[in-house]
């Protein structure tokens, strides 16, 4: 199928994650106005013809701003519907609302499942994504949603910058619903296994950690998806210290690093925390020395890429060199 020429938008989520994008397609970002009227609401004015052409809108839907990330994506594919864009694919490399998907309680909304059918209302035919918080958000779209991995990045990573052999290493996973993601880190890496099991009062606040596993004389490496107010992290590099370990690091998708998270991170057993830069990073995390990045452009630009020419994607999900 023929779908005219590829254009990248993005709104004022992560526009420097954008501008890398465009620079690995080879290709510059389409004019788009993306700004406040005097009242708040957002303002869009896509600068260029989109008719009959494959558009892609990358943009994070978590911090900064959430709110306003989403309502700019929403709006921007509104904008190239009505324009009369061939297809339009959302590129959102940190997606937002996704910590409720599922009815936990009484009285508590679906939120993922609201977003979902927003962006699918809005006229979006297909989302690129990144590590999800919770794989089964797929299923709450009837459009096509390719959740991509992290994982060969945290790979590599470990590979070339965590020094110490295979049996000094050992995977340790934050809490239960992470088991999954950091035995598959493990398996590849040929190292143990570990398990934090958390007992939590409310929202972003742990009240006690228990170890499962073995991380006595060795450097415990923890995985998780994203990074929030980090204070799960602090604490658990706590109780890995205290149970022997020689070093701590932690790996994260996405580094969300809201409220205090930074100073946490500066006041911890940790040695680094390493998160892609899916978002924004504030100031004050920048000057940070224990937290790094990786690069998360190449992979979602070779996804953008496979995606425009009709082609698999799925040796994304297996390539270690992105």
């Amino acid at each position: 199928m023929s779908t005219g020429r590829i254009q990248l938008f993005t709104g004022n989520s992560n526009r420097e994650l954008a501008e890398n994008i465009a620079n690995f397609l080879g290709i510059p970002l389409s004019r788009c106005d993306v700004g406040k009227f005097s009242n708040g609401e957002t303002s869009v004015m896509i600068g260029e013809s989109v008719r009959d052409n494959d558009v892609f809108i990358i943009q994070t839907t978590t911090n900064p701003n959430p709110n306003d990330n989403l309502m700019e994506l929403l709006i921007m594919i509104d904008a190239a519907k009505r324009a009369s864009a061939k297809r339009i694919t959302a590129v959102i490399p940190s997606f937002g609302y996704a910590r409720q998907d599922k009815k936990d309680k009484s009285r508590a909304p679906i939120t993922s499942k609201l977003v979902a059918n927003l962006l699918q209302v809005s006229g979006a035919d297909r989302i690129i994504t990144m590590d999800l918080h919770a794989s089964q958000i797929q299923g709450f779209f009837d459009i096509p949603v390719d959740n991509l991995l992290a994982e060969g990045l945290v790979l590599r990573y470990i590979r070339e910058n965590i020094k110490g052999s295979v049996e000094e290493k050992v995977v340790v996973s934050p809490d239960a619903g992470g088991v999954k993601r950091a035995k598959s880190v493990a398996d590849k890496l040929g190292c143990d296994l570990a398990i934090i099991h958390k007992e939590r009062k409310k929202a972003n606040e742990v009240e006690s950690m228990t170890l499962v596993g073995d991380v006595k004389g060795k450097i415990a490496i923890l995985v998780d998806d994203m990074a929030d107010t980090c204070g799960t992290l602090k604490l658990a590099a706590e109780t890995l210290k205290k149970e022997g370990a020689t070093a701590i690091y932690a790996l994260a998708s996405h580094g969300i690093l809201s409220g205090p998270a930074v100073e946490k991170i500066e006041s911890s057993n940790l040695e680094n925390l390493i998160v892609t830069n899916s978002v924004t990073m504030a100031p004050e995390a920048k000057l940070c020395k224990k937290i790094k990045q990786m690069d998360v452009g190449p992979m979602l630009a070779e996804a953008i890429r496979r995606t425009h020419h009709g082609e698999s994607i799925s040796i994304l999900f297996n390539n270690h060199g992105y």
